[in-house]
């Protein structure tokens, strides 16, 4: 994998003419980022900007890594819904990316990730033959597997108990360990608990907010987290 750059994001971005946001967000290089906001402030439309892809608007600005190249190729994606391919096994559908490449997968570290994501055993299932919570972890294991310098995570474990949301967030913290990354999460413990930075997105701005001076992933019990996430609780339910 090669080295990971930072990323900015700065511009306004308009649907029907009305302002969805105005926002300069920059991604630290190699950093986890959480952004957190309101339902329809337009966290995912920053997600899709990143990725080149149609947003139902008018974006007016720049999307640009820090070293100066396209961001294209290099970019690992997991959306809300799983999007995993009903006609494939688990294990295939973790390695398509790879085949769609026309690349050999590495099997032996797909099956890895699966045993690391508890879904070694259903491996050979198809996707209709899992819960909710197993298909997120598949698609989980298989965003991981991309091995990308830069990934984007739209709400990846909102679909898991609380146990095993710890268990894939540490997981996740280890695999993409010095990648860009960019983490959409409306939960203020599991931002506080991995963010390196947390932006608070409204329609005006997208504001850092400050972090405990403990190094993420912050333990679970972290008395400095508890208070950091309460505020961060109390800010969100009152910003516009």
């Amino acid at each position: 994998m090669t080295a990971s750059p930072g990323i900015r994001v700065a511009g306004q971005h308009h649907i029907g003419g009305q302002l969805l946001f105005d926002a300069d967000i920059t991604l630290p290089a190699g950093r986890w980022t959480c952004l957190l906001g309101r339902s329809g402030v337009g966290k995912s439309t920053v997600l899709r900007l990143m990725l080149g892809l149609e947003t139902g608007g008018q974006f007016t600005g720049a999307v640009t890594a820090t070293d100066g190249k396209p961001l294209k190729g290099r970019i690992s994606y997991m959306a809300q819904s799983d999007l995993l391919l009903p006609w494939l096994s688990v294990l295939e559908n973790v390695c398509i990316g790879a085949r769609l490449r026309g690349a050999a997968p590495d099997v032996s570290r797909a099956r890895s990730l699966l045993d690391r994501a508890g879904l070694l055993a259903h491996a050979d299932k198809k996707p209709h033959m899992l819960s909710g919570g197993m298909r997120q972890r598949a698609a989980l294991a298989r965003t991981l597997f991309e091995n990308r310098p830069l990934v984007l995570l739209d709400e990846p474990f909102s679909a898991l108990d609380a146990g095993t949301r710890a268990d894939m967030q540490e997981l996740a913290a280890e695999v993409l360990r010095g990648c860009t990354v960019l983490l959409v999460t409306h939960d203020p413990a599991e931002a506080t608990r991995l963010a390196d930075q947390m932006i608070v997105m409204t329609a005006q701005a997208a504001r850092v907010w400050p972090l405990p001076d403990t190094p993420a992933l912050r333990a679970i019990d972290d008395p400095h987290s508890f208070e950091c996430q309460n505020r961060l609780l109390a800010h969100l339910r009152t910003a516009a």
